[in-house]
């Protein structure tokens, strides 16, 4: 799945994004660091070798991102980046200075739940719901490279300006996010549906 530690593209750096850190700064290991998250401004002054992980949930108070493996093989950590999904685990949140992170938490809207939530309820996306926060925002994430026609390992035709969210496809884009409940199946029928629905006028 193409996730990605950096959330930049390659004509476009993260370095080339945010304020260069001063000499001081790398001497004393802190970092007084800006982030946008869930659209808040937030100031924090941190060690540098904080992962965004740590800082969404030890700092900021957003335990919504949950912290699995640690090593980026679960997903569970998933969140938005600029709409790009990463994982928090192995992202310093020192490289994400002035960029717009969405956690789960931020999904709502108006006290309501993102669509994609309630979806993730009708079809049983969840048994204990530890991965729910990584999985939504990962769905979230997918839909966005789809739509930029960012093709994955099972894309069949490079060519097509289109690009059709099979089943295979689906389940293919989604393996990054692991279920230890297993209910994958819920999981594809709460994400079919959902973009189903988008796609009717």
């Amino acid at each position: 799945m193409p996730h990605d530690t950096g959330g930049a593209s390659l004509a476009e750096p993260v370095a080339a994004r945010a304020p260069r850190p001063s000499a001081s700064t790398f001497l004393s290991g802190r970092a007084r660091m800006r982030l946008r998250v869930n659209d808040r401004e937030h100031e924090v002054d941190c060690d540098l070798r904080t992962s965004l992980l740590d800082l969404l949930r030890e700092t900021l108070k957003l335990p919504g991102t949950k912290k699995g493996c640690n090593q980026g093989a679960c997903g569970a950590c998933t969140v938005l980046v600029d709409g790009e999904r990463i994982n928090a685990c192995l992202a310093l949140a020192v490289q994400y200075q002035g960029r717009s992170v969405t956690t789960i938490e931020g999904l709502a809207s108006n006290g309501r739940m993102h669509p994609l939530q309630e979806a993730f309820i009708e079809h049983d996306g969840f048994q204990c719901g530890y991965c729910t926060p990584g999985q939504i925002c990962s769905a979230l994430g997918m839909a966005g490279e789809v739509a930029r026609g960012v093709p994955s390992a099972v894309t069949s035709d490079l060519s097509s300006g289109t690009m059709e969210l099979s089943h295979d496809e689906l389940r293919e884009r989604m393996s990054g996010n692991l279920c230890r409940c297993g209910a994958h199946n819920g999981i594809v029928k709460a994400i079919q549906t959902h973009f189903a629905s988008e796609d009717r006028p």
